[in-house]
């Protein structure tokens, strides 16, 4: 009648090699045998690059930076010591370092547990209450490299941001001589009048300006405050219109930061943002 019985399962696919086959049992054995040696490879590769890298940022001698810093509520106390201690700088939120040369950072937090992060120049470490901790860092490029608090810290966690400013080994002296200067005197009678409103307004009980009679370690040292790029944690920039609301409304800029509101007229603001803008 023309019908066809219908082909047993299987009959149309190509015939299958079995595993006892010894010829495709040898390629099995050869793919795998290079898929793993090339695996190695690549492994052992990381390895030695990796304990390259960090043998060259472990290695400690005399051209090695120190700087320390200190996580606090929410900021980045940044410090150059010196040996006397007169030459030693005090910043805020940002560290400067030359190109290519080994940074050590000397970690440490202040009241909470935060967490130091530059992707583009180093990985994450936690900062501990009343635990020391260091890390070795290079830039081998100028530029502005962006890093945060990356442990969750309170109500401004997200606003708790820094930057290192790498630069020519030689701009980097001279920014370091000119941050060890003293602040400037005042020039003119506008900034003369600022700083005694900084005086008596209360902002020496929390800031230092070296080279007067404000002292204060609760907040930032503010001695060069004109030549940094951001204020309040780099939440703005260092601009005169974000420092008078930073200065009249803290809460504006950064809810539940610890600076209080100062109110004060607009003949105490306009001299005293006159004063701390000609802190360079």
């Amino acid at each position: 009648d023309g019908a066809h019985e219908p082909a047993p399962p299987g009959a149309l696919l190509p015939p299958v090699q079995r595993a006892s086959d010894p010829a495709l049992h040898r390629r099995l054995v050869v793919g795998v045998a290079a898929a793993l040696g090339a695996t190695l490879l690549v492994l052992l590769g990381f390895l030695g690059s990796s304990i390259a890298t960090g043998r060259a940022l472990a290695s400690f001698g005399p051209d090695e930076l120190v700087v320390e810093v200190t996580g606090l509520q929410w900021w980045w106390r940044v410090t150059y010591p010196s040996e006397p201690a007169s030459g030693t700088v005090e910043t805020a939120n940002e560290i400067h370092v030359p190109v290519g040369r080994v940074v050590r950072l000397d970690l440490s937090a202040g009241d909470v547990i935060h967490s130091f992060w530059v992707p583009r120049l180093h990985g994450k470490r936690d900062l501990i209450p009343g635990r020391a901790t260091q890390i070795r860092l290079r830039a081998d490029a100028p530029g502005v490299y962006e890093g945060q608090c990356a442990e969750f810290c309170g109500h401004q966690h997200a606003n708790m941001n820094l930057v290192v400013v790498a630069e020519p080994p030689a701009e980097f002296e001279r920014w370091l001589a000119a941050q060890r200067a003293l602040a400037q005197a005042p020039a003119t009678p506008d900034e003369q009048r600022g700083q005694q409103v900084f005086a008596t307004r209360g902002c020496l009980l929390c800031h230092a300006i070296r080279g007067t009679d404000a002292n204060g370690r609760t907040g930032p040292d503010l001695t060069h405050l004109a030549s940094r790029r951001g204020i309040a944690a780099n939440a703005r920039p260092n601009a005169t219109g974000h420092l008078a609301a930073w200065i009249l409304d803290p809460q504006g800029t950064k809810p539940g930061a610890r600076m209080p509101a100062i109110p004060m007229t607009g003949d105490e603001l306009q001299p005293l943002l006159a004063y701390l803008r000609s802190l360079r």
